[in-house]
């Protein structure tokens, strides 16, 4: 389990396509106490550790993408020198100071809009079909891996937004994303959940 605050960015430095998926090296020098068999979350995906090292450019590790995690997210896309955020899963006496995050990607989406306000930013984002039930103003969204708030929603129009505090502007991949870029989206698992149980009251 994660909870969606990003330790740190990591930057794409080899793939390896074939056809049963992909093999991504990340280089992310603040990590440290990696093992193999781990779980990490690469812009939002839960992945496996399958190996790592250290170089003089800091520590890297590597992570295979199987063809249901290629053809349901955007890392299939990813190349060298492309950056993703990164978070180990939580240690079971560790602070939880996001929501609860699966890493399990039930969509993506795309930015609409990116606009600075004072320090802080604004992004709007494309409403995905099949998934506005689970979005409510105030409530928590996953996006690339970060736990945030919904700002606002417009079903009617088809947006919802977030607002961007500085520190997670800076260290996450945020920084680099432009209109028209895609963006991973998990749900609060908790909605999904409570809509289940609440079938059968319909």
């Amino acid at each position: 389990m994660f909870t969606g605050i990003v330790e740190t960015a990591g930057e794409v430095v080899a793939v390896d396509a074939d056809a049963d998926g992909r093999r991504l090296r990340i280089r992310s020098p603040e990590l440290d106490a990696l093992r193999h068999g781990q779980s990490i979350s690469v812009s939002g995906v839960c992945l496996t550790v399958e190996t790592f090292g250290d170089v003089d450019d800091g520590a890297w590790f590597e992570v295979f993408l199987a063809a249901e995690t290629v053809a349901k997210t955007y890392l299939g896309e990813v190349g060298v020198g492309d950056r993703v955020n990164i978070e180990r899963a939580l240690a079971a006496d560790g602070r939880f100071d996001g929501h609860v995050v699966q890493g399990h990607v039930d969509t993506v989406t795309t930015i609409e809009a990116i606009e600075q306000v004072g320090d802080d930013w604004r992004f709007r984002f494309a409403l995905p079909a099949d998934y506005g039930q689970y979005i409510v103003d105030k409530g928590s969204i996953c996006l690339d891996g970060i736990s945030l708030t919904v700002a606002d929603i417009d079903h009617d129009s088809g947006y919802f937004e977030v607002a961007i505090i500085p520190t997670t502007y800076e260290l996450t991949t945020l920084q680099a994303k432009s209109v028209g870029d895609p963006v991973h989206v998990e749900v609060d698992v908790i909605a999904k959940y409570v809509e289940r149980m609440l079938d059968g009251y319909q």
